[in-house]
């Protein structure tokens, strides 16, 4: 009798991964079930599917502490651990000048970002947000596809630890002080769907940017132009 194909479940609310599950992750080896919300994300409903492992390439909510103890949860996260803990890590490191980082494939636990890592893959950070969540999505699958073919040991992490905070919406007011080269990577760091684009305003109209190119000495982006709510 053939032992029956492994389950896995993915859980992620942002699009580019959805669209790179359906693309690649569920073709892989096993049962696959995708996880879009948090309401389906249950001690209950996940005992009913019995995951080997739940991946999760972005999720907005911690994750409950049981539901962390019961299965193996596989959290991704874009810095190179203990480097970088925290929110807005690819904002956090392009803000820093790297142009290069770490996706981290590491093992939940009942702390923040600090659990044993099973792969670090580099990731470029050059083009806009979004450009990087795009590349991000494809090599997460290919982590993916790598850990289930054959399972690593995960090991502690080592280094220098750093943590970001988490970026606040007022952050993304251009200060035009800063360089050209400054600007470039504020705008494009926050040009992706969902998030608070980068802005300055004068008097009650708002103006966000985005598609910037830096050339020639040349700073040009699309400007979009809204009136501020009263």
């Amino acid at each position: 009798m053939s032992e029956a194909a492994p389950v896995y479940c993915v859980a992620t609310v942002r699009s580019w991964n959805v669209l790179q599950f359906e693309r690649t992750i569920r073709h892989l080896p096993g049962q696959w079930h995708l996880i879009a919300g948090q309401a389906d994300l249950t001690l209950e409903k996940l005992q009913a599917i019995g995951p080997k492992a739940i991946f999760f390439p972005h999720w907005n909510w911690k994750v409950p502490d049981q539901i962390v103890s019961a299965f193996e949860c596989v959290a991704f996260h874009a810095a190179p651990l203990p480097y970088g803990k925290g929110g807005s890590p690819i904002q956090n490191m392009i803000e820093r000048g790297f142009e290069q980082t770490k996706l981290t494939a590491f093992r939940m636990n009942a702390g923040f970002d600090n659990g044993d890592i099973y792969l670090q893959r580099d990731l470029s950070l050059a083009g806009s947000a979004h450009d990087i969540f795009l590349r991000m999505a494809e090599l997460t699958a290919s982590m993916i596809g790598e850990m289930i073919r054959e399972w690593p040991t995960p090991v502690p992490q080592v280094g220098e630890a750093m943590t970001f905070k988490r970026r606040r919406p007022e952050q993304s007011r251009l200060d035009g002080s800063k360089t050209l080269a400054r600007l470039h990577d504020h705008i494009r760091m926050l040009d992706a769907p969902e998030y608070p684009r980068s802005f300055i305003e004068i008097g009650n109209t708002r103006i966000e940017f985005s598609n910037a190119e830096l050339e020639n000495g040349a700073l040009r982006a699309t400007a979009t132009f809204r009136k501020i709510e009263p």
